[in-house]
């Protein structure tokens, strides 16, 4: 099976990148499942319900988030109703929705995603590491492919994971830096790792955002009103092949097209 994750999609951007990129990378490189992390989607912060279905029209099987997976009120009431997107698996009990899906493939094959946030310099969660552990206990009885989204902001606490993980999950993918990392690996026990995918959209902006009002807020100190930067687009995401029946990981490759 091969599985393509797709990196931080920042507005319309981003979504035109995967429109033009998907459908090739299906066909050239016969991936099976592609997944991506949508808390970007609508105008750089959050993601609404039409914009969620787009996506699943652009090819994607599931959709993660992260920090801002509530920025738009309407969602709240969508996420229970579409279990294919996903918010932190460490959220308190009663949140909205939920943090974990198992894909079952047309070939009859399964493939679980299970959604992490971490706590260094983000919102105060759950602990991560003790609800992986949690999860992991219920969705091996379902799948034994697992790819987790560690979305998070210190690489520190994103390696910890994936060591943490080693040789129970398949892969530990980062996302929410929206800078693509250079150390795709398998670790020792043999999880695919990527610290972070990288994002999808706006090529010349700071992270997505144009670069003069990034570059505003640094020089005076001052709040800005953020808004995604327009032109060429760079798309990036991660491409792991695995062993569904046995979990296994069997290489993982970066992928970064400029359009």
């Amino acid at each position: 099976m091969k599985v393509l994750f797709i990196g931080d999609i920042m507005g319309e951007p981003g979504r035109r990148a995967i429109a033009r990129a998907v459908p090739r990378l299906v066909s050239q490189r016969q991936v099976d499942v592609v997944i991506g992390n949508g808390e970007n989607v609508a105008g750089g912060f959050g993601i609404t319900p039409e914009l969620a279905e787009e996506l699943f029209e652009l090819g994607l099987v599931v959709i993660t988030t992260g920090n801002h997976a509530w920025d738009k009120k309407e969602i709240l009431d969508y996420f229970p109703r579409e279990p294919r997107l996903l918010r932190p698996a460490n959220y308190p009990t009663g949140v909205p929705g939920q943090g974990s899906y198992v894909i079952e493939t047309p070939s009859g094959e399964h493939l679980a995603v299970l959604h992490l946030m971490g706590r260094a310099y983000m919102p105060t969660l759950d602990c991560p590491f003790q609800v992986a552990k949690k999860e992991l206990a219920s969705l091996k009885k379902r799948a034994s492919a697992i790819i987790v989204d560690m979305h998070a902001e210190a690489t520190s606490e994103k390696m910890a994971m994936g060591h943490y993980l080693d040789g129970e999950v398949t892969a530990v993918v980062g996302t929410h830096t929206h800078v693509q990392t250079a150390d795709e690996q398998i670790l020792p026990k043999g999880t695919a790792y990527l610290t972070d995918i990288g994002m999808t959209g706006p090529l010349h902006s700071v992270i997505g955002v144009k670069k003069e009002l990034a570059i505003e807020k640094f020089l005076t100190g001052m709040p800005r009103r953020f808004e995604v930067a327009s032109g060429p687009t760079v798309f990036c995401a991660a491409l792991v092949e695995l062993e569904a029946r046995l979990g296994k990981a069997l290489s993982i490759e970066r992928i970064r097209i400029v359009d």
